[in-house]
């Protein structure tokens, strides 16, 4: 084995997971190529949320199913949430894969290689292919990484969700939530910061609730995720500290505090609404109400008045009536939302909600969304348009995609194609001349 391909889906956290897996592999003396057909080792790090990810996968296994039949001895390993989600019919699904492993195992991903290349004498999984799927203690964010991007960071603060939303099977494929110990997530930002790291985004699937775990496992001296910010601007040494996702019930004063004063964290939140129903609300098991939800919007607004909050949108939800559908427009109005993904409900087997009864036609699903999102996009072009003629803080990330000058984000999360001289990784002033509902445009200030 020399070479590998690795092809990652879904979440930011399966991007930070795409590094760990980058680093096993280079570290077992493979080297990365950009096409499966140039590879001994093709690794698929997968997600599993919705059915269109499912499909898109599948898309993908089948080209790696050729390419195995016409090398048999080339290795084809999948990681991620879809071979968790349940491996006996994930290796009756996808015969040919030699070896797969759950997220919470990427530790494991050598043994998997070795087993995969010599299964002889190895513990099989499914089917007799190695495969780790056990829930154990291990975090991937205490792997060692191989960045994309000098000058950006993911760091893992916590794993796993504990809140089992009734559509969400992320508690079923991550586990409970577990979160680092605070000194090792400092120690980690401190040598992004010395490796020339400018921009550090935290991650977990709900990071307001870091900690807690902790806590309730006896640890008094366990931070909360206000009190970690206020640690990492203090110490981690990073220019800007952004972090998702956000749980709107766990989202409290103390946060908000921190977003409006700390100078290094964004002024950035996602904070999902998924529905502006509360009757869809309780069904989602999203333990909070539309008004409650508004009133964080508020406080977040009263505090930082240049936030940016951006949301998930479920349309089609089951149960959900056009009068549910037109409570969550007018939510999405009043909470004026800086951009939105949104979705079209897809059922997952073993959640709550596939068994539920009136599901939503996928017609009159599919017809929702088309306008939840004109109304998202609406919303996005508006709070774009209020940055035309104002001076905005960008991070450089490298040339514009249409190659006619240089590209960035704002601390407020929104990417500028801009034109004038900037090394990327540099922090520079762009006046902003131009906006759509995704991007702005602009030069670099004079001085």
């Amino acid at each position: 084995m020399r070479t590998y391909y690795l092809r990652s889906f879904g979440c930011q956290m399966n991007e930070h997971d795409a590094e760990r897996i980058r680093y096993a592999l280079e570290a077992e003396g493979l080297a990365p190529v950009p096409a499966p057909d140039e590879a001994d080792v093709l690794v698929y790090n997968t997600c599993t949320v919705r059915r269109s990810a499912d499909d898109r996968i599948a898309g993908h296994l089948s080209e790696a199913a050729r390419l195995k039949r016409e090398d048999p001895a080339r290795v084809v390993l999948v990681t991620g949430c879809l071979p968790q989600s349940g491996p006996g019919a994930f290796f009756r699904r996808f015969p040919f894969v030699d070896g797969a492993l759950g997220p919470q195992n990427l530790h494991r991903l050598p043994e998997l290689l070795r087993a995969a290349v010599e299964p002889a004498g190895q513990a099989g999984g499914p089917s007799g292919r190695p495969g780790f799927f056990e829930d154990g203690p291990d975090l991937s964010g205490e792997l060692p990484g191989r960045r994309a991007r000098p000058f950006q960071a993911w760091v893992q603060v916590m794993s796993g969700c504990s809140n089992f939303c009734s559509y969400c099977i992320v508690p079923y494929v991550r586990g409970p939530e577990r979160s680092r110990d605070a000194a090792a997530i400092l120690a980690e930002v401190q040598a992004l910061a010395a490796d020339g790291v400018r921009e550090v985004t935290l991650l977990g699937q709900n990071v307001n609730a870091y900690g807690l775990d902790l806590r309730r496992a006896g640890r008094g001296d366990a931070l909360d995720f206000a009190s970690l910010l206020r640690l990492l601007d203090a110490e981690g040494g990073v220019s800007r500290l952004r972090f998702m996702t956000s749980h709107p019930k766990d989202l409290c004063d103390d946060l908000v505090a921190v977003v409006a004063e700390l100078p290094t964290v964004c002024e950035h939140v996602h904070l999902p609404l998924q529905s502006g129903s509360d009757t869809v609300l309780a069904a989602m098991r999203r333990a909070y109400t539309a008004d409650a939800f508004l009133e964080r919007v508020a406080a977040l607004r009263a505090a930082v008045p240049d936030i940016s909050v951006t949301t998930d949108l479920i349309a089609g939800f089951p149960g959900e009536s056009e009068a549910d559908f037109a409570a969550t427009l007018e939510v999405v109005r009043a909470a004026r939302f800086e951009g939105a993904f949104t979705f079209v409900y897809s059922a997952r087997e073993g959640t709550a909600a596939a068994a539920l009864p009136e599901q939503v036609p996928e017609d009159v699903r599919r017809e929702r969304v088309e306008r939840l999102i004109d109304l998202t996009q609406e919303l996005a072009l508006a709070a774009n348009r209020r940055w035309v003629g104002r001076r905005a803080e960008i991070l450089v990330e490298g040339p514009s995609r249409h190659g006619d000058g240089l590209r960035g984000r704002t601390r407020q999360n929104v990417t500028v194609n801009f034109t004038g001289c900037a090394q990327p990784g540099t922090i520079v002033e762009v006046e902003i001349e131009a906006a759509t509902s995704t991007t702005l445009r602009g030069r670099t200030a004079r001085s």
